[in-house]
């Protein structure tokens, strides 16, 4: 089975990804800085495929060693999710210079040097793909998340220029897009709340982390094989 690593898969978008994986047979390291119930839970179910990485992706001068550890252990690596990330709110004016500098840390920079050693052993076997988890605020901004809109739009430009140095080596890079997601950005708000932003949608629903999960792995199936450099947003239609 081919490894894949997921960062920031203890919850949420992360560990459906993780699920989704285990259904197509793909063996997942988990990158998290703790485990939660219900990753522990996800590996109880199924012991042989997801396996548990403790790691906290702001230490960014110990991610070459991360990188090292995991090919040594598990093998070649052919797939890297990046997932990992935060998206802390706050008026660019008067947010603290130490939320702007975590936010670039974790958002950016982590996923740029993970990356850049993961992709090694990808070039080592002619064969990889990359997945940037991105966000629809990249394109469309919103109100207090300048700075996460920045970093998440770094995504893109990164996901589309790597997709051009690794691509005659065997290597996919793409990044999906997530909107909205019923119970992932909308679980404090109310009904009304909720079903404006639905309202806003094209498909006038909210899509969910299992339909992100789904858009991940046909992007590392041999179906998306002539699929590099592209977004692909999963909003149900808000962007549309």
């Amino acid at each position: 089975m081919a490894n894949v690593i997921i960062t920031g898969a203890s919850r949420g978008i992360g560990l459906a990804i993780a699920q989704a994986l285990v259904r197509d047979d793909y063996t997942v390291i988990a990158i998290a800085r703790q485990e939660t119930e219900e990753l522990a839970a996800a590996r109880q179910q199924a012991p042989e495929s997801i396996y548990f990485a403790p790691f906290d992706l702001s230490e960014i001068d110990k991610l070459h060693e991360l990188a090292r550890e995991l090919r040594a252990r598990f093998g070649p690596i052919y797939g890297l999710i990046n997932n990992a990330g935060i998206g802390t709110e706050g008026i660019l004016a008067t947010m603290p210079e130490s939320n702007i500098e975590k936010l670039i840390r974790l958002n950016m920079l982590s996923p740029i040097m993970l990356t850049k050693y993961v992709v090694r052993s990808m070039m080592n076997e002619g064969a990889g793909r990359i997945v940037n988890i991105s966000s629809i605020i990249a394109s469309t901004g919103y109100q207090g998340l300048s700075v996460y809109a920045a970093t998440k739009a770094s995504m893109i430009g990164f996901t589309k220029s790597l997709a051009r140095e690794v691509g005659r080596l065997g290597i996919n890079v793409n990044a999906v897009a997530p909107g909205f997601l019923e119970t992932e950005l909308t679980g404090s708000m109310n009904d009304a709340q909720r079903q404006r932003i639905a309202g806003r949608s094209a498909l006038q629903r909210l899509a969910n982390v299992e339909d992100v999960a789904e858009a991940v792995t046909f992007l590392l199936s041999d179906k998306a094989r002539n699929i590099t450099g592209t977004v692909l947003t999963v909003d149900a239609g808000s962007t549309a």
